[in-house]
């Protein structure tokens, strides 16, 4: 898993399936996800330690780098005994430096080699998001990246949010969210009979930006796993879902099940899609992107996200916000939202929509139905960084930017 994100540039999920194959117990998959999001979320920490205690640093792509960075992190965050990581890492090494990868373990076992409290995140990252945001913005980062998020829900009811907040030992930060210790999700109460669903409190914005829907038609664009589009159907929209990927649109389906809420899904690519003849009155595109923002659960993604993939991502958002222009009736509303922190794919998208769509024109974002700590920008439109939100817990990285049609 970790040779696919670091070398081959996929993402965790994509090489988990794989990876899968070959472990039947719950738990040793559950360990095996905890050592890779261990290790990413302080890759430059283990590599510090690692070359501390080599006389000769290791290629970045050794074997024994990768299998040392799996042990440290095992003893060092997962409390695992340092007998027993050293032991499951050592055969992964056959044939290979075993002599070199215990005697680098053993050094920093017997200095008491611990982490930073602050990870220390990959440098071109650190780079990038300095320049664009500045210093403190990537200490924030980095004191976000050091633990897993908590969790938030969307309520399908928000006239039940305290309540909810109760039965859930949570606290809420607007109406209809509710924020708790991380848990097995399917064992809280209310996930059974639909409730709510799993959702970052940044992520549940956009959807929320485009108010009642009094019956109304909205197009949820690359709509899986679904978390908008339920909202958009609670809200009271008439929704279709739109997305390629056929297998989480099922996932979507399974979640309408749940909930009782209902849309029409299509599996199609919204850049080849022959959209129906009547416009809809709001259309919501949560566009493809680098995903730079959810990097607190996601980590691998400070390591697939290179400017080559931003550019391509930024294209697709551009050529997307076109197409679905076409689709919407005068007087109807576009939002544009990425979970991405790259200026490139937020801010320079919008202004670029903008000088090609005249009959397109911001509708300032209401500082009122935010969550405290944010706050909206001149232009109108929502740049969410870490350490903004006033709750500790932190929210995605996200941009969101809602246009009218004229």
């Amino acid at each position: 898993m970790l040779d696919a994100v670091l070398r081959h540039g996929k993402s965790v999920d994509a090489a988990t399936g794989r990876a899968f194959r070959h472990l039947k117990r719950a738990d040793d998959r559950g360990l095996a996800a905890a050592i890779v999001g261990e290790v990413l979320r302080r890759l430059p920490d283990y590599d510090r330690l690692i070359d501390s205690a080599t006389k000769n640093p290791l290629p970045d792509d050794a074997k024994a780098r990768m299998v040392l960075r799996m042990a440290l992190a095992q003893a060092l965050a997962l409390n695992t005994p340092h007998h027993a990581a050293i032991s499951t890492a050592l055969p992964l090494l056959a044939g290979g430096p075993k002599r070199l990868a215990h005697g680098v373990f053993g050094t920093l076992s017997r200095g008491n080699a611990t982490l930073p409290d602050i990870p220390t995140l990959p440098e071109p990252i650190a780079a990038r998001w300095s320049a664009a945001w500045g210093d403190a913005m990537v200490a924030s980062a980095a004191k976000a990246i050091a633990a897993p998020p908590p969790l938030d829900l969307t309520l399908a009811k928000p006239e039940e949010t305290e309540a909810m907040a109760a039965a859930l030992e949570g606290t809420s930060l607007l109406p209809g969210h509710v924020r708790r210790e991380r848990a097995a999700v399917t064992t809280l109460p209310g996930y059974a009979d639909g409730q709510w669903w799993v959702q970052d409190i940044a992520a549940s914005l956009p959807a929320r930006l485009l108010g009642p829907g009094e019956g109304r038609t909205a197009l949820d664009l690359c709509a899986a796993p679904g978390g908008k589009t339920l909202q958009l159907a609670a809200q009271g929209w008439t929704v279709t879902a739109l997305d390629r990927a056929e297998s989480r649109l099922a996932r979507l389906s399974e979640n309408l099940a749940r909930t009782g809420l209902s849309a029409e899904l299509v599996t199609a690519d919204a850049l080849q899609w022959a959209a129906p003849a009547e416009a809809y009155d709001a259309i919501l595109v949560d566009a493809p992107c680098s995903a730079t923002g959810i990097f607190r659960r996601h980590p691998d993604v400070l390591y697939r996200a290179s400017p080559r993939v931003i550019a391509e991502c930024a294209e697709i958002q551009a050529a997307m916000l076109d197409r679905a222009s076409r689709w919407l009736k005068p007087g109807g509303t576009l939002v544009y939202a990425v979970c991405s922190l790259e200026t490139a794919e937020g801010e320079a998208v919008a202004r670029a929509f903008l000088e090609s769509h005249p009959a397109f024109a911001i509708a300032p974002i209401d500082e009122v139905a935010l969550p405290a700590g944010l706050a909206v920008a001149p232009e109108g439109w929502l740049r969410i960084l870490p350490g903004q939100l006033a709750d500790p817990g932190g929210s995605d990285g996200f941009f969101i930017v809602r246009f009218r049609h004229s």
